[in-house]
């Protein structure tokens, strides 16, 4: 299933418990922020189209039990807009010191923002303020991952560290050594034993407490890295590409889908697992079907071995 869009897409999110996906737009000064309906054999309706930012939106999630979504931009601004509506319910014009460019949804009630500057803020949505700074990097934060029962927030930065932000503590609780690669994206695995980072020369896996980092997948740019199971992700690459790919053992166990030619610049997981979406520089945003891109044994065996990964802090025990 394929949504033509109006303009290049920056980012995807799909609502936590309905058929709506939303992706932001750049277009220009002009930004626009599209949610679809996806109604089971019928074609995308669109519900909203919202003129959220002055500069470009870079990123979007649900928030609030799927009630609000919340977009960020390069004009350092921050809004909250109702689902159901389309209309603001709150806009904070400088909510970062630089250009935001990710944002994740951690718990009902909270969500954090990384900015161009390595700065990591993270939101209360009931006080409408931030509750926590976190500033130790110094490019980019690329993205973000959390772990519900450490409360504890992973960043990754253009500057090749990771970082591990304890919510409890309010302090950046350790920071990896530079690498000479960019450090694109990220997901907690294997029951939070083991961090997998996407970069420029392929996947890399960290260890806890002294953080050594070995190569898992080499020979292609992970420009995103989607949690599947205990021990697989999807991953979305610079030439179009999206493969599943198994961790520890390391293999490219096969390449599901190819989006076009250009970069994958988003990848997600609709709430009940059935479409995968995806989003490049062609102006789509295409949703596939995970039983048709997944089929016999690889798919038999991800049914049973999938987990949340937040549900476990053994990463953390040693840090």
């Amino acid at each position: 299933m394929e949504i033509a869009l109006e303009h290049v897409p920056f980012d995807l999110d799909f609502h936590p418990s309905t058929n709506i996906v939303a992706t932001c737009l750049i277009d220009g000064s002009c930004i626009c922020k599209l949610e679809y309906r996806y109604p089971d054999d019928s074609a995308p309706e669109r519900i909203h189209k919202v003129n959220a930012h002055t500069e470009s939106c870079r990123a979007l999630r649900f928030v609030d039990e799927g009630r609000v979504i919340v977009s960020v931009s390069v004009d350092c601004s921050l809004l909250a807009t109702d689902v159901e509506t389309g209309t603001a319910v709150t806009r904070l014009s400088n909510a970062h010191g630089a250009a935001i460019n990710r944002i994740i949804s951690m718990t009902e009630t909270t969500f954090a923002s990384g900015d161009d500057a390595g700065c990591v803020k993270v939101w209360d949505i009931r006080e409408r303020s931030c509750s926590s700074v976190f500033h130790e990097q110094e490019e980019f934060i690329s993205d973000m991952a959390f772990s519900s029962d450490s409360m504890k927030l992973i960043a990754t930065c253009g500057d090749g560290t990771l970082s591990v932000c304890n919510l409890r503590s309010g302090k950046v609780q350790t920071r990896s050594e530079f690498s000479k690669d960019e450090l694109l994206s990220v997901v907690i695995m294997k029951n939070g034993k083991k961090v997998i980072c996407g970069t420029q020369s392929g996947a890399y896996c960290f260890t806890p407490g002294v953080f050594s980092r070995t190569a898992v997948i080499g020979l292609a740019t992970y420009l995103l890295i989607l949690l599947m199971c205990c021990l697989r992700v999807i991953t979305g690459t610079e030439n179009g590409l999206i493969s599943l790919v198994g961790i520890l053992p390391n293999r490219i166990i096969q390449p599901i889908a190819e989006h076009s030619q250009h970069p994958v610049e988003g990848l997600s997981f609709s709430h009940d697992r059935r479409f995968l979406g995806s989003i490049s520089h062609d102006h789509t945003l295409k949703l596939w079907e995970l039983d048709e891109l997944l089929q016999g044994k690889t798919k038999r065996k991800l049914a049973t071995g999938r987990e949340n990964a937040g549900d476990s802090n053994s990463f953390f025990a040693d840090l």
